[in-house]
């Protein structure tokens, strides 16, 4: 019989951080890196936990190479050929690999591929097997399966928004769990399947599942601005994956269009009629397109956005007195609001990277 939870499910929209108590002096002396030791591939990660979404529109080669620089993640896109990928580490710094993951599907054909690639690039460390829905019984069984043919590799999973998955994904495989069903900028799934799950307590119940087991989570989606991604990281999420924020810049996928003097470039869903038709040739007859597709304002080279971005969080911490990254779950308490901003002149705000 179908029943309705009455609980409510909070967004990243419904809360605001309630400020506290602070004994630092500066944004600048908050430490944004984390380092995590992964349950099940044994490895440890030391980085700054934000990722750049495996969307072939963000996750490119490109990407990785720059927020590299600033100790930032990037889940390449699955798309590229295994000739791309060994024209890349052929040139790419031996240490760039710590920072990027190899992205598949979870076909006969994307589990071949994901093989040639790793044995192509054997500096390749970390893996993402990315579906849109992870509650698939086959898709369990094929985290098992990749763990067991890779053993070494770091593995990222999802898409899930319930604490029973997460331990599922993480006792079949896998070391970091991507947490988040329809949030995203260009996603469509809520709409066209009614199916999904607000963010903020997504976060909170995966990230409390994961931990209780050794195991992270990523929060995907819904990130409008760097103040969700530190009610994210507040939430509990180990890794903050990040989308739209990171679309439309030099180093994203898509050639640059110009329209009355403005310019402009291509962002789309993986979902969307636009993906399906580029990579696939059509939309398959027993499916529906679930992502949009848009044309965002060009906003230039992205380490304006990396400084933007960081210097967020770095603020968020200093208002709520974390003194590093991996303080601010304890230090966060968070207040249920019916208002975010003051958007009284939102209209007449100067657009900037225009």
């Amino acid at each position: 019989m179908p029943r309705v939870d009455f609980e409510p499910k909070l967004d990243f929209k419904d809360v605001l951080l309630r400020p506290k108590r602070s004994t630092l002096r500066s944004r600048a002396d908050v430490d944004l890196t984390r380092e995590y030791v992964f349950r099940n591939s044994k490895k440890t990660y030391v980085g700054v936990p934000v990722v750049a979404s495996n969307m072939d529109t963000v996750g490119t080669f490109e990407m990785a190479a720059e927020l590299a620089k600033s100790q930032l993640f990037t889940t390449i896109h699955k798309h590229y050929s295994v000739d791309q990928w060994k024209n890349f580490a052929e040139t790419a710094d031996a240490k760039l690999f710590a920072n990027l993951a190899a992205s598949s599907g979870m076909s006969e054909s994307d589990f071949d591929k994901l093989r040639a690639i790793c044995e192509a690039v054997p500096q390749l460390e970390y893996i993402c097997l990315d579906v849109a829905n992870g509650y698939s019984e086959h898709f369990v069984e094929f985290i098992r399966r990749v763990r067991e043919a890779f053993p070494r590799h770091t593995i990222f999973a999802g898409n899930v928004v319930t604490g029973e998955m997460v331990e599922e994904l993480i006792l079949s495989g896998a070391d970091v769990v991507k947490v988040g069903i329809g949030p995203g900028s260009v996603c469509t799934t809520r709409k066209k399947a009614g199916v999904g799950y607000p963010q903020l307590s997504a976060v909170l119940e995966s990230s409390d599942a994961a931990h209780g087991l050794g195991g992270h989570v990523m929060s995907d989606g819904g990130c409008t601005c760097p103040g969700d991604m530190a009610k994210a990281f507040g939430a509990g999420a180990d890794f903050v994956m990040i989308g739209g924020l990171f679309a439309g810049h030099d180093q994203s996928g898509g050639e640059v269009i110009e329209k009355n003097g403005r310019k402009f470039k291509l962002f789309y869903g993986m979902s969307s009629d636009t993906a399906m038709k580029k990579h696939h040739g059509s939309v398959a007859e027993y499916r529906a397109s679930e992502g949009k597709t848009i044309t965002i304002p060009y906003r230039g080279d992205v380490n304006a956005t990396v400084q933007d971005m960081l210097g967020g969080i770095r603020s968020a911490c200093t208002y709520t007195g974390a003194m590093k990254l991996k303080e601010l779950p304890r230090r966060a308490t968070f207040i249920r609001v019916t208002q975010q901003t003051n958007e009284q002149y939102a209209s007449f705000e100067v657009p900037t990277n225009v």
